[in-house]
């Protein structure tokens, strides 16, 4: 992966639905060539999918809280993903360092759908307890994956 191939990434970072030309026209290149590295990038795993972001508040999931999990015991990541991906309302979850054993966000219609998404979280096997946090406003939502 080059530089072009980093410039070409930012914007479709920034505009999945981006026509090659117009890539072409910011990074110096022909569409067909644009069209060939976003191929190669997609076949080398680099580009993993092409998606859309929709505004929570328009889609009805405006309640936001991140949510540290903490354990008992030792608990394999593979176990904390099965648990966390049983409640449709977690839309991120990842291990971390620190007192917390994972790191969760949650998005709810509202307070009361948030407190009953974390109550599946809190009754499962292995979980002690959470510490959450409600988002108040976002300053910065910047997607890197």
């Amino acid at each position: 992966m080059d530089n072009l191939d980093r410039a070409i990434l930012d914007l479709l970072r920034q505009n999945a639905r981006a026509g090659y030309g117009d890539i072409g026209s910011s990074v110096g290149l022909s569409a067909s060539a644009v069209k060939r590295r976003v191929d190669r990038l997609v076949a080398d795993g680099v580009i993993r999918s092409f998606t859309i972001q929709v505004d929570p508040a328009v889609d009805g999931m405006s309640t936001e809280a991140y949510v540290e999990l903490f354990c008992r015991g030792t608990v394999a990541p593979d176990e904390l993903q099965r648990i966390l991906q049983g409640v449709p309302e977690v839309v991120y979850a990842g291990t971390v360092t620190g007192s917390a054993d994972a790191i969760v966000q949650i998005r709810a219609r509202d307070i009361a759908s948030l407190e009953d998404a974390l109550e599946r979280v809190r009754v499962a096997p292995n979980v002690d307890h959470t510490r959450s946090a409600i988002v108040l406003s976002r300053l910065v939502n910047r997607s890197r994956d």
